[in-house]
């Protein structure tokens, strides 16, 4: 015979109480227009912009290359009555056709025209290919910028690292060729020896080949040079 048991406390179900549900709000139509428009505001600004930054990677080689050709720093600027404009230290920095760097300084320079200067005691100083180094000095000069021509004249004096020194009373340097020419007598002391020339010499490729015009006289040291230097007379 079943019996049954009354049910007790802990036997009686237990109601538990859930959070109420909260529903999401409708935007308004106002607000979804906004999100819209700047949606499409988004699809076309960004294309755009990317657009822009590849050109600017594009072109900023030129824009930087032609700043640097064209950069001239000046120390002091003083103006002068009949002379126009005076600059004292002047530094013009480029780089030439093989994207060697070159410096042009002068203890002054005279702005005589929108393309000439004059400059007084100028020097030029160049980097070989090698990694070597070339510098020419004189007493005067002029330098036409756009044509990268100077034209140094009074006790032209020019020096390698590797010892060679020579001497003129002209020179005229292509900076975008790497060039130095003259027709005046030379004299040239370097590791091989010695050189004077009558007529003149030519430098090409930033000294690395050097030719001597017109009757010329050698003397060879007893211990010769094993650089890589070209030197030859021409006729």
């Amino acid at each position: 015979m079943n019996t049954s048991q009354p049910l007790t406390m802990q036997d009686k179900p237990r109601l538990t109480q859930t959070a109420p549900i909260k529903r999401a709000k409708v935007p308004s139509p106002r607000r979804i227009a906004q999100r819209h428009r700047m949606v499409m505001a988004v699809k076309y600004l960004l294309p755009a912009t990317a657009a822009l930054l590849l050109t600017m990677l594009a072109i900023w080689p030129e824009i930087d290359h032609e700043v640097d050709a064209a950069r001239v720093t000046y120390r002091r600027l003083a103006a002068t009555a009949s002379n126009g404009t005076r600059l004292t230290g002047a530094t013009y920095r480029g780089v030439d056709e093989q994207n060697r760097p070159y410096t042009v300084t002068a203890h002054a320079a005279e702005q005589v025209d929108q393309e000439r200067i004059n400059l007084a005691q100028p020097k030029a100083d160049a980097t070989l290919q090698n990694g070597n180094w070339l510098m020419v000095q004189s007493k005067k000069g002029v330098y036409l910028q756009h044509l990268g021509m100077l034209d140094m004249t009074g006790d032209v004096t020019l020096y390698r690292d590797d010892g060679t020194v020579m001497t003129s009373q002209t020179a005229s340097l292509n900076m975008h060729h790497g060039a130095v020419s003259s027709s005046d007598k030379v004299s040239l002391e370097g590791p091989f020896g010695t050189l004077d020339a009558s007529h003149g010499f030519t430098l090409l490729d930033r000294g690395n080949i050097m030719q001597f015009h017109g009757p010329s006289r050698m003397v060879l040291n007893a211990a010769r040079s094993s650089g890589t230097t070209q030197a030859k007379t021409a006729p």
